[in-house]
């Protein structure tokens, strides 16, 4: 174990968050956009609470890891100061902007007659059909409210029809309405005018309770643990549980309480008890209580130039001619594909060529986040349906993207595909596409292994590195896999894989005391690992044992980092930094060198991040990149642009902070979208 005091983890995935919000803050990123980095920070929050948080309480009542309630309590000032920046930015900066560009949202106090007209006939109309207020009593005991679901609580005056004294009702509001409603142009002012439907409920509320007054209300969301609890040992039916589970998903224990900072303490002390929550999980903001809906006015507002300029990722013509079969480019070079720059399509090119291909006798991929609709998957099942081996390896447990992966699961099931769901207890969160063709008499193997998911709008929007090869060592390799996959036997020795949880950390540990064992001898010795995650104790010690050694060791970290850099006499060699730009920082690349020979370097593309559960609880895979060419390119543009960025880059320092590096000069993402254009 590390020597030093480690960063904690929940403080450093809010850091990241940070980072993510102070986007909405510069003035070069377009408004809408910055209003939509708000937007994110709240989706990455409800996650927090549903997730990380939940497992935090969990380790504090089970004594798990030394977890105290003292360290609930500090990541519980952090979550809570991060959530008042939020909204202090919303509504200080980013809505003032858009206002000043005709963007409004109207409250009931800013609309005018003609205004207030609308919105009440499009309540009539729309809204108050679906409303349905219970008034609390014996026979009406407080109602049962999903995750992350809104409601209304109210205090009415007076009595009841029956003259009881029922002071307190709940108003659920359905999901299915849009929570933000444009204004037609004729009743706007010349603006683009929008009013929550929040405010529009608001508004009417005294209505739905005739006879009474409304004395004192508040909007309020509740975040509960979200995490599917199924022990895989004692289910007989991994696919048939989690589908049980997922009903009861919605109403896990509650964890956050959130309400506008004007609710009554009579009201928000009420819902606290209801939830059994504590004060510190009462949460008053200062204007919608979940932001993320706003995601909607960036939609329907008309305004591009508010927006980032359209990116279209770049079809790699001269290594991948569009009229020509890639599997026969495959059998004379291997093929890096770098997304959002170059495109996913010929990732869907390939597995169509395969499908259509006659002598394509088996197809094997891994599924764990495609999305609800996915050409990939189709073509899967198109494949089955022509008759080819098809053998699917479906991550259930790929959180938020059960029910789609279960759905798929049936439907792949339903054409005669093999569906498998990996090794019980172990997450697949490899990458992997694997095709078998017969040429010559002889069977030949093509693959894709990929930094990301196999999910083509989110390879618009997340940097990652596809690779695309038909050598024979990576290839047996990849089948080697699905073999364990699907069959359960023992381990063998990759020829070039790295595979978690067998033999990656310990090939990776191996690595970091070669380029120790260097910088002791006074050697070249370099280390430069970009991933999403670091959090894993005995990596962070070979990281820090490489550095003390003279060795240069840069980290390009996107969220959690949990090793504190330069710290003197520990980590003075470390350099952590975190680049957020237009992009989701997603692909992770690994780079050693212990020596001046050609043969004293490794580079690996990995789907695994530095954290204990992907090595030790997850299947993930990390390739070397073998061609000179492709794996100088991998440094050319996933590592050197990264190292340099000034524009995009924060560096974290030894207390957990993160300062930004500058607010001008080069961005990687910038330019490498201006190399691609």
């Amino acid at each position: 174990m590390p020597s030093l005091q480690l960063l904690n983890r929940e403080q450093a995935i809010l850091e990241f968050n940070r980072r993510v919000l102070a986007q909405a803050q510069r003035t070069d990123v377009p408004l809408l956009e910055r209003l939509r980095y708000i937007c994110i920070v709240s989706s990455n929050l409800d996650e927090f609470f549903e997730v990380r948080f939940a497992d935090l309480l969990e380790a504090v009542s089970t004594g798990k890891d030394g977890v105290t309630h003292r360290d609930v309590e500090r990541v519980a000032i952090a979550a809570h100061a991060l959530i008042d920046e939020q909204y202090g930015i919303f509504n200080e900066a980013v809505m003032p902007a858009l206002a000043a560009q005709g963007i409004v949202i109207l409250n009931h106090a800013d609309r005018n007659e003609a205004q207030r007209r609308w919105v009440g006939r499009f309540f009539e109309r729309e809204v108050r059909p679906l409303l349905m207020p219970v008034s609390l009593d014996p026979a009406h005991p407080f109602p049962q409210v999903a995750n992350k679901s809104l409601h209304f609580i109210v205090r009415l005056s007076g009595k009841d029809a029956l003259g009881r004294d029922t002071r307190i009702a709940i108003v659920k509001v359905p999901r299915v309405l849009p929570r933000v409603i444009k204004l037609p142009p004729q009743v706007s002012d010349g603006r683009q005018a929008f009013v929550l439907l929040t405010s529009v409920i608001r508004a009417h509320l005294e209505e739905m309770f005739p006879g009474r007054r409304v004395e004192a209300f508040s909007q309020f969301r509740v975040t509960r643990d979200s995490d599917l609890d199924v022990d895989e040992d004692e289910v007989t039916n991994l696919r048939h549980a989690l589908r049980s589970g997922l009903t009861t998903r919605h109403f896990g224990r509650a964890l956050r309480l959130e309400v506008v900072r004007t609710c009554p303490a009579e009201l928000s002390e009420f819902l606290l008890e209801q939830y059994d929550m504590p004060a510190a999980a009462l949460y008053r903001v200062n204007g919608p209580v979940n932001l993320v809906r706003l995601n909607e006015l960036i939609d329907q507002t008309d305004a591009p130039q508010l927006r980032f300029a359209p990116h279209e990722p770049l079809w790699p013509e001269r290594r991948l001619p569009r009229a020509k079969s890639i599997l026969e480019r495959l059998r004379k070079t291997d093929v890096l594909l770098h997304h959002p720059f170059e495109s996913f399509d010929p990732v869907v090119q390939m597995l169509r060529e395969a499908v259509e291909d006659p002598d394509v006798l088996a197809i094997k991929q891994t599924i764990y986040r495609t999305g609800a609709k996915s050409v990939l998957m189709d073509l899967l099942i198109e494949a089955a349906r022509r008759g080819k081996e098809v053998m699917a390896v479906v991550e259930l447990k790929a959180r938020f993207d059960e029910e789609a992966n279960i759905n798929w699961a049936e439907r792949l099931e339903a054409v005669g595909a093999q569906v498998v769901y990996g090794i019980v207890g172990f997450k697949t969160h490899a990458k992997l596409l694997l095709l078998t063709r017969r040429e010559g008499g002889k069977l030949r193997r093509y693959a894709h292994l990929s930094t990301g998911n196999y999910n083509p709008k989110t390879a618009r929007l997340y940097t990652d590195l596809g690779y695309l090869t038909a050598d024979p060592d990576i290839t047996a390799d990849v089948d080697s896999v699905f073999r364990q996959l699907a069959a359960l036997g023992k381990f063998r020795q990759p020829r070039r894989l790295l595979v978690a949880p067998f033999n990656m950390h310990s090939r990776m540990l191996e690595h970091l005391d070669q380029v120790a064992a260097a910088a002791s001898r006074g050697e070249p010795a370099r280390v430069v690992v970009k991933i999403n995650a670091l959090t894993d104790a005995l990596l962070i010690d070979g990281l820090v044992k490489a550095a003390k050694a003279g060795a240069t060791v840069d980290l390009i970290v996107r969220g959690a980092c949990m090793l504190p850099p330069g710290l003197p006499g520990e980590t003075e060699g470390v350099v952590v930094r975190s680049v957020v730009g237009r992009f989701l920082e997603h692909s992770r690349v690994c780079y050693f060198r212990w020596g001046a020979g050609e043969n004293d370097e490794a580079l690996y593309l990995s789907s695994a991040d530095w954290m204990g559960r992907n090595m030790f609880r997850r299947i993930e895979v990390a390739w070397p990149v073998l061609d000179p060419k492709l794996r100088q390119r991998v440094i050319d543009e996933a590592l050197v642009p990264y190292l340099h960025d000034t524009l995009d880059a924060w560096q974290l320092g030894p207390d957990g902070h993160s300062v930004r590096i500058s607010d001008s000069g080069t961005g990687a993402q910038r330019a490498l979208m201006q190399k691609y254009r």
